[in-house]
């Protein structure tokens, strides 16, 4: 975890191992909970050079109730990841419907991170776990991070057991053929894949 002040769910994601032998960068990739609690001090600090984007994926209503620190910064971009009104009840163990219902936001989010300066990148929901742990692991699971250790990497996040997350990953496979091909079907082109794997590999 990331000594954040005010964030309670901070950390990166350095240091996972891929399936091709490579290591995931050190502060190429953080996350968090949402910010609207940080200490000025940790804000000049991100500010400083810390990320080169920081993308927000919360609703539009949470964002005016809870305003980031960061909005009007350039390295600040919201990009909601979910529908204002979901077509759907989210079950408790599987993001599979947040999937299926939610494509073109998804790649939206995705492209966000694909297509950010040079820098390390924090993505960032509300609680720091649903909609963040999703895009995550669709980042991981690009840069070759097998499913067990995604699944781990999520389970760090507020006493989450790694079920869910395998659930997701199975459907991903199951039903769309693995990440590569959901983003793809999604309009995220080949390059921004290819951007991913070389912003977060080592």
């Amino acid at each position: 975890m990331l000594d954040w002040p005010g964030c309670r769910n901070a950390r990166d994601v350095g240091g996972l191992s891929t399936s091709d032998g490579h290591l995931i960068r050190q502060g190429a990739l953080l996350r968090s909970d949402s910010h609207e609690r940080l200490t000025p001090a940790t804000v000049e600090v991100l500010r400083s050079g810390r990320v080169s984007r920081i993308v927000d994926l919360r609703w539009a209503w949470e964002c005016a109730a809870q305003p980031s620190p960061f909005v009007g910064d350039p390295v600040y971009r919201h990009v909601p990841m979910l529908d204002d009104v979901l077509a759907y009840t989210p079950p408790p163990d599987t993001y599979a419907p947040m999937l299926d219902h939610n494509r073109q936001r998804i790649a939206a989010a995705f492209r966000a991170v694909a297509e950010a300066p040079p820098g390390g990148v924090l993505v960032h929901c509300k609680a720091g776990r649903d909609r963040t742990g999703v895009l995550v692991a669709l980042l991981l699971t690009v840069a070759g991070v097998a499913a067990e250790d995604v699944a781990a990497d999520y389970a760090l996040t507020d006493a989450c057991t790694p079920q869910p997350m395998r659930h997701t990953l199975a459907h991903l496979d199951q039903q769309h053929g693995g990440a590569r091909s959901y983003l793809l079907a999604a309009g995220v082109g080949e390059e921004a894949l290819a951007a991913v794997r070389e912003r977060l590999l080592e």
